[in-house]
Protein backbone atom coordinates (compact mmCIF):
# COMPACT_ATOMS: atom_id res chain seq x y z
CA UNK A 1 0.00 0.00 0.00
CA UNK A 2 1.44 3.79 -0.82
CA UNK A 3 0.66 5.69 2.35
CA UNK A 4 1.43 9.58 2.50
CA UNK A 5 2.26 10.37 5.94
CA UNK A 6 1.86 14.11 7.60
CA UNK A 7 3.81 14.94 10.98
CA UNK A 8 3.84 18.52 12.06
CA UNK A 9 3.45 17.74 15.86
CA UNK A 10 6.53 19.81 16.29
CA UNK A 11 8.69 22.58 14.87
CA UNK A 12 10.66 19.93 13.42
CA UNK A 13 7.81 18.53 10.67
CA UNK A 14 8.11 16.27 7.54
CA UNK A 15 6.68 14.14 5.16
CA UNK A 16 7.20 10.46 4.55
CA UNK A 17 6.50 7.96 1.29
CA UNK A 18 5.80 4.14 2.43
CA UNK A 19 5.24 1.49 -0.60
CA UNK A 20 4.56 -1.21 1.82
CA UNK A 21 7.43 -2.00 4.11
CA UNK A 22 9.74 0.29 2.81
CA UNK A 23 10.26 3.86 3.29
CA UNK A 24 10.69 5.59 -0.23
CA UNK A 25 10.95 9.08 1.02
CA UNK A 26 10.74 11.06 4.22
CA UNK A 27 11.99 14.78 4.56
CA UNK A 28 12.52 16.38 8.11
CA UNK A 29 13.28 20.04 8.74
CA UNK A 30 13.95 21.58 11.89
CA UNK A 31 13.94 25.36 11.29
CA UNK A 32 12.09 28.12 12.44
CA UNK A 33 9.87 28.83 9.46
CA UNK A 34 5.97 27.90 9.88
CA UNK A 35 3.94 24.36 8.50
CA UNK A 36 1.86 26.27 7.00
CA UNK A 37 4.42 28.25 4.36
CA UNK A 38 5.88 24.79 3.57
CA UNK A 39 4.06 21.25 4.46
CA UNK A 40 2.31 21.39 0.85
CA UNK A 41 5.57 22.28 -0.54
CA UNK A 42 7.08 19.43 1.32
CA UNK A 43 4.82 16.98 -0.11
CA UNK A 44 5.13 18.43 -3.95
CA UNK A 45 8.84 17.64 -3.33
CA UNK A 46 8.71 14.46 -1.70
CA UNK A 47 6.34 13.07 -4.37
CA UNK A 48 8.34 14.48 -7.45
CA UNK A 49 11.65 12.86 -5.97
CA UNK A 50 9.62 9.27 -5.60
CA UNK A 51 8.58 10.01 -8.90
CA UNK A 52 5.15 9.51 -7.68
CA UNK A 53 1.79 11.58 -8.19
CA UNK A 54 -0.71 12.55 -5.74
CA UNK A 55 -2.98 9.39 -7.97
CA UNK A 56 -0.02 6.92 -6.79
CA UNK A 57 -1.40 7.54 -3.22
CA UNK A 58 -3.47 4.98 -1.94
CA UNK A 59 -3.64 6.50 2.02
CA UNK A 60 -3.24 9.10 3.90
CA UNK A 61 -1.09 9.19 7.45
CA UNK A 62 -1.30 12.11 9.97
CA UNK A 63 -0.04 12.79 13.27
CA UNK A 64 -2.82 13.89 15.55
CA UNK A 65 -0.74 15.12 18.87
CA UNK A 66 -0.58 15.62 21.32
CA UNK A 67 1.87 18.55 19.97
CA UNK A 68 1.93 22.13 18.36
CA UNK A 69 -1.66 23.86 18.27
CA UNK A 70 -0.55 25.55 14.91
CA UNK A 71 1.04 22.14 13.29
CA UNK A 72 -1.31 20.09 14.61
CA UNK A 73 -4.29 22.08 12.74
CA UNK A 74 -2.50 22.30 9.86
CA UNK A 75 -1.49 18.70 9.22
CA UNK A 76 -4.78 17.97 10.14
CA UNK A 77 -6.31 20.67 7.40
CA UNK A 78 -4.03 19.69 5.15
CA UNK A 79 -5.26 15.79 5.67
CA UNK A 80 -8.81 16.68 5.31
CA UNK A 81 -8.31 18.60 1.81
CA UNK A 82 -6.20 15.97 0.06
CA UNK A 83 -8.55 12.88 1.76
CA UNK A 84 -11.43 14.69 0.47
CA UNK A 85 -10.21 15.77 -3.26
CA UNK A 86 -8.55 12.47 -3.91
CA UNK A 87 -11.37 10.09 -1.65
CA UNK A 88 -8.42 9.02 0.09
CA UNK A 89 -8.83 6.65 3.63
CA UNK A 90 -7.17 8.66 6.56
CA UNK A 91 -5.51 6.91 9.81
CA UNK A 92 -5.12 9.21 12.90
CA UNK A 93 -1.83 8.40 14.55
CA UNK A 94 -0.90 9.77 18.21
CA UNK A 95 2.81 11.52 18.08
CA UNK A 96 3.50 9.43 21.00
CA UNK A 97 2.48 6.25 19.54
CA UNK A 98 4.56 6.76 16.18
CA UNK A 99 7.55 8.32 18.73
CA UNK A 100 7.72 4.84 21.00
CA UNK A 101 7.25 2.84 17.37
CA UNK A 102 10.91 4.05 16.98
CA UNK A 103 12.78 1.68 19.81
CA UNK A 104 11.06 -1.20 19.16
CA UNK A 105 12.31 -4.41 21.76
CA UNK A 106 13.53 -2.12 24.28
CA UNK A 107 14.28 -3.48 26.92
CA UNK A 108 13.36 -0.42 29.42
CA UNK A 109 9.86 1.03 29.16
CA UNK A 110 10.00 3.97 26.63
CA UNK A 111 8.93 7.53 27.46
CA UNK A 112 8.07 9.83 24.47
CA UNK A 113 8.06 13.72 25.63
CA UNK A 114 7.15 16.95 24.34
CA UNK A 115 7.87 20.57 25.26
CA UNK A 116 4.70 21.66 25.61
CA UNK A 117 5.10 25.25 26.90
CA UNK A 118 4.28 26.43 29.48
CA UNK A 119 6.00 24.43 32.24
CA UNK A 120 4.97 21.56 31.10
CA UNK A 121 5.49 18.57 28.75
CA UNK A 122 3.26 15.81 26.68
CA UNK A 123 4.19 12.41 27.79
CA UNK A 124 3.18 8.54 28.64
CA UNK A 125 5.06 5.23 28.82
CA UNK A 126 4.87 2.07 26.58
CA UNK A 127 6.29 -1.00 27.02
CA UNK A 128 7.44 -3.66 24.77
CA UNK A 129 5.07 -7.27 24.92
CA UNK A 130 6.83 -9.12 22.50
CA UNK A 131 4.56 -7.65 19.80
CA UNK A 132 4.08 -4.37 19.77
CA UNK A 133 4.94 -1.25 22.10
CA UNK A 134 2.21 -1.18 24.45
CA UNK A 135 0.78 2.13 26.48
CA UNK A 136 0.58 2.19 30.28
CA UNK A 137 -0.67 5.42 31.14
CA UNK A 138 -3.21 7.78 29.51
CA UNK A 139 -1.64 10.82 27.36
CA UNK A 140 -0.72 13.17 29.95
CA UNK A 141 0.34 16.97 29.93
CA UNK A 142 1.98 18.03 33.12
CA UNK A 143 4.62 19.40 34.51
CA UNK A 144 8.44 17.72 33.73
CA UNK A 145 8.56 17.71 38.26
CA UNK A 146 5.36 15.48 37.94
CA UNK A 147 6.70 13.34 35.33
CA UNK A 148 9.65 12.16 36.78
CA UNK A 149 8.10 11.33 40.44
CA UNK A 150 5.81 8.82 38.16
CA UNK A 151 9.18 7.20 36.81
CA UNK A 152 9.29 4.50 39.14
CA UNK A 153 12.22 2.33 37.34
CA UNK A 154 14.63 2.93 34.90
CA UNK A 155 12.87 4.16 32.02
CA UNK A 156 14.30 5.47 28.50
CA UNK A 157 13.30 8.80 27.28
CA UNK A 158 13.27 10.27 24.00
CA UNK A 159 11.78 13.84 22.62
CA UNK A 160 12.29 17.31 22.59
CA UNK A 161 11.40 17.89 26.05
CA UNK A 162 13.23 14.79 27.82
CA UNK A 163 16.38 16.81 29.30
CA UNK A 164 13.63 18.58 31.63
CA UNK A 165 12.86 15.50 33.40
CA UNK A 166 15.17 14.76 35.77
CA UNK A 167 14.95 12.17 37.63
CA UNK A 168 17.66 9.42 38.80
CA UNK A 169 14.99 6.56 36.65
CA UNK A 170 15.69 8.44 33.32
CA UNK A 171 17.55 7.43 30.75
CA UNK A 172 17.98 9.47 28.08
CA UNK A 173 17.35 8.53 23.75
CA UNK A 174 20.26 9.67 21.49
CA UNK A 175 19.80 12.86 19.99
CA UNK A 176 18.16 11.30 16.86
CA UNK A 177 15.27 10.25 18.19
CA UNK A 178 14.78 13.81 19.51
CA UNK A 179 12.04 14.84 16.67
CA UNK A 180 8.80 12.41 15.84
CA UNK A 181 9.76 10.32 12.61
CA UNK A 182 7.25 11.09 9.35
CA UNK A 183 8.09 7.46 8.48
CA UNK A 184 7.34 6.19 12.13
CA UNK A 185 3.66 7.91 11.41
CA UNK A 186 3.39 6.17 8.19
CA UNK A 187 4.13 2.68 9.35
CA UNK A 188 1.68 3.25 12.25
CA UNK A 189 -0.90 4.57 9.77
CA UNK A 190 -0.04 1.81 7.44
CA UNK A 191 -1.17 -0.70 9.49
CA UNK A 192 -4.20 0.79 10.97
CA UNK A 193 -5.22 1.63 7.01
CA UNK A 194 -5.06 -2.04 6.03
CA UNK A 195 -7.07 -2.97 9.83
CA UNK A 196 -9.56 -0.51 8.28
CA UNK A 197 -9.05 1.54 11.35
CA UNK A 198 -9.93 4.78 9.18
CA UNK A 199 -11.32 8.13 10.46
CA UNK A 200 -13.58 10.18 8.16
CA UNK A 201 -12.19 13.84 6.63
CA UNK A 202 -15.25 15.18 9.07
CA UNK A 203 -14.09 13.62 12.79
CA UNK A 204 -10.52 13.99 11.81
CA UNK A 205 -9.37 16.25 14.71
CA UNK A 206 -6.20 17.14 16.49
CA UNK A 207 -5.68 15.08 20.12
CA UNK A 208 -5.51 18.41 21.92
CA UNK A 209 -4.81 17.66 26.32
CA UNK A 210 -5.08 21.11 26.75
CA UNK A 211 -7.29 24.35 25.38
CA UNK A 212 -5.25 26.82 23.34
CA UNK A 213 -4.62 29.94 23.84
CA UNK A 214 -7.24 31.37 21.46
CA UNK A 215 -9.50 28.62 23.61
CA UNK A 216 -8.73 30.33 26.83
CA UNK A 217 -9.07 33.77 25.04
CA UNK A 218 -12.97 32.71 24.16
CA UNK A 219 -13.35 31.59 27.93
CA UNK A 220 -11.88 34.73 29.42
CA UNK A 221 -14.15 36.51 27.03
CA UNK A 222 -17.32 35.03 27.61
CA UNK A 223 -16.81 34.78 31.25
CA UNK A 224 -16.68 38.81 31.60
Amino acid sequence: MRVLALEASTLAGGVALLDGDRVVAEYVLDVSVTHAERLLAVVDRALADARWSIEDVQGLAVAVGPGSFTGLRIAVSTAKGLALARGLPVAAVPTLDAMAARLPWAALPVCPVLDARKGEVYATRYRWDGAAMRREWDYLALAPVALAARLDEPTLLLGDGAAAVASPHAVQAPPAFRAPSPAAVGALGQARLLAGDTVSPAALAPLYLRPSEAELARRGHAQR
